[in-house]
């Protein structure tokens, strides 16, 4: 057995060895110079984020944080490259380097900000619970007799799971994508679906038939989206926030508001 350990601890060394050299060099390396020279920066998603980010019928990739990265990274010449990837696995994804940015409908959070360095917020959301049109539920304390469902990694998850006293459910049900919890909630086998109010409302909008409610609790604090990046990325960071500002200024973040949520968006551009 002693032999067997002093062959596997060298390796066991090894690993945690590469896992503290790929943190230190997230946190400490600034990659601008290699996303200019590439003339492309690449984006992790979750693809069936709507409104956010999501492939349409035709397999065409949309979405509002499409339509503005974009533009941001329009104003350096740089082209994004959108990569999806298991939302759960979004910080390593980021950390290894097969992401530069995590930029899908992404909240900050406590949590998150001691892994990810975030741009200026440019989106308010809140989590809602989403039920069936014809269910016995009408408030948040109602969920403590049935099963909710949101996704994993998702800032509703953390919220849910953080030092919060306002929705207790009997049983929670993690999914890979949203779209599956709204399987299941169809089919009865939860109740609730605990998601951003972004993507409840949009969906429910375009729905052909009005199958869901959404219920809201002044308690749940709001969410601000923004994009999160490796803390070593301090260039990448100004040149996000300098170019949010730029399209603040000459209307175009204004425009991409009315256009995926309407005149009444919650635009934080004022």
């Amino acid at each position: 057995m002693k032999k067997i350990w002093m062959i596997i601890l060298p390796f066991l060394l090894l690993g945690l060895t590469g896992c503290e050299s790929v943190q230190k060099r997230a946190n400490t390396q600034d990659t601008w110079s290699k996303i200019e020279k590439k003339k492309q920066v690449v984006v992790g998603l979750d693809d069936s984020f709507v409104p956010m980010g999501f492939v349409k019928k035709n397999g065409q990739l949309t979405g509002y944080d499409v339509d503005l990265a974009r533009e941001v990274f329009k104003q350096y010449g740089i082209k994004v490259s959108f990569q999806t990837i298991d939302w759960s696995m979004n910080v390593t994804e980021l950390r290894n380097g097969t992401i530069d940015l995590i930029w899908n409908g992404y909240s900050e959070t406590p949590q998150r900000k001691e892994k990810v360095a975030f741009s200026r917020p440019y989106l308010r959301n809140e989590q809602v619970l989403v039920v069936k049109r014809n269910s016995p539920i009408h408030n948040f304390s109602q969920m403590k007799n049935y099963d909710l469902g949101m996704q994993t990694g998702s800032t509703a998850q953390q919220w849910y799971e953080g030092k919060q006293n306002v929705l207790h459910a009997k049983n929670v049900v993690l999914y890979d994508q949203i779209p599956n919890s709204f399987l299941d909630l169809n089919a009865g086998r939860i109740k609730g679906i605990l998601l951003d109010e972004v993507y409840a409302n949009y969906y429910i909008a375009h729905m052909t038939k009005e199958n869901y409610r959404v219920i809201e609790n002044p308690k749940v604090p709001a969410d601000m989206f923004a994009v999160g990046m490796r803390k070593g990325d301090k260039t990448l960071r100004e040149k996000i926030n300098q170019g949010l500002i730029n399209l603040q200024k000459n209307g175009k973040l204004k425009e991409l508001n009315e256009k995926w949520f309407g005149k009444n968006s919650n635009y934080l551009g004022e």
